[in-house]
């Protein structure tokens, strides 16, 4: 470990501070997190943590998961303008105009939503839980949001119901082509290609396995394969060969990288459990409260 990563870990213990690392962080920023994970998995993670200012190394909307869960915690973000553009294209004057030109149905909401837009969904999903909840979901009619490439992957899992989608997605995810897969299959004909479902539909339909990026990791992790390209952000193949050093990870694209996630660094981290640098999340009262509704509507219907 580097000397900025020894000093985090003694003022995180110091501080009373628990560390939250999303998987699209650097791998320095996981080595000294307390746990490292998908945006979900790490709120409720925070929520069972004994500590009371909670880190989350990664980008808005996922602090604001943390704080919804965990009102009583301090939660703070190193860099403010660490923001995600799939859960900042709608606002909640939109989603209410589209709910009133869609009046019979419930609105489904990704989690990579903020906590404004969740005030007004009915349920929420992830990456991994989308299927199972849309299809124990009461209802027939349904209102997909913001994700319409994930929504596209639901859709053709439950053609049983009426899934309306919006025009929204990953920008990251959705710049990776069919012709991308081509190339790479082409390049490394003994690989298997996996694939987060915010991929375009053509890009999902020629994977081997498709999943978010926890699912991805540990498909990887216990595969007797020893080749792999990984069509989600490249972080992933680092990550990956770090931790797997016998087998071969190859990126999609070189061009799968978010910025936003790669906007926080190790320097951050300690200015921000200084005290020298760092956003706080806050999230009125009210507005937590509806916000909370569709995660525990999620909780309700994912663990049945």
């Amino acid at each position: 470990m580097n000397d900025i990563q020894k000093k985090i870990i003694e003022l995180k213990e110091k501080n009373d501070v628990c560390i939250l690392a999303h998987c699209y962080q650097t791998h320095d920023i996981l080595e000294i997190a307390d746990y490292v994970g998908d945006s979900f998995g790490l709120a409720q993670k925070a929520a069972k943590a004994p500590n009371k200012t909670i880190i989350m190394c990664g980008v808005r909307f996922m602090a604001e998961t943390v704080k919804i869960l965990s009102p009583e915690k301090k939660v703070l973000i190193p860099r403010e303008e660490a923001g995600c553009p799939m859960a900042e294209q709608l606002d909640p004057e939109m989603l209410s105009q589209l709910k009133e030109k869609y009046p019979e149905h419930k609105v489904v909401a990704y989690i990579n939503t903020t906590a404004a837009l969740k005030t007004l969904c009915d349920v929420c999903v992830t990456s991994s839980s989308a299927v199972k909840i849309i299809k124990k979901l009461d209802a027939q009619k349904i209102l997909f949001i913001p994700d319409c490439n994930l929504g596209d992957y639901v859709k053709k899992q439950v053609p049983e119901k009426e899934i309306k989608l919006v025009s929204g997605g990953c920008p990251t995810h959705a710049k990776l082509t069919a012709d991308d897969v081509k190339k790479a299959k082409a390049k490394h004909p003994k690989a298997l290609f996996l694939v987060h479902p915010e991929c375009q539909p053509e890009v999902v339909a020629m994977a081997d396995f498709v999943g978010s990026t926890t699912e991805i990791m540990d498909f990887a992790a216990k595969s007797d394969n020893e080749e792999f390209i990984i069509g989600t952000e490249n972080s992933i193949v680092q990550h990956l060969g770090i931790d797997h050093p016998e087998k071969l990870f190859f990126p999609l694209s070189k061009d799968c990288v978010c910025h936003n996630m790669k906007v926080t660094t190790i320097a951050d981290v300690l200015h921000t459990i200084e005290g020298k640098d760092g956003f706080e999340i806050n999230i009125d009262e009210d507005e937590r409260i509806k916000a909370k509704h569709c995660i525990d509507e999620m909780l309700r219907l994912g663990n049945g």
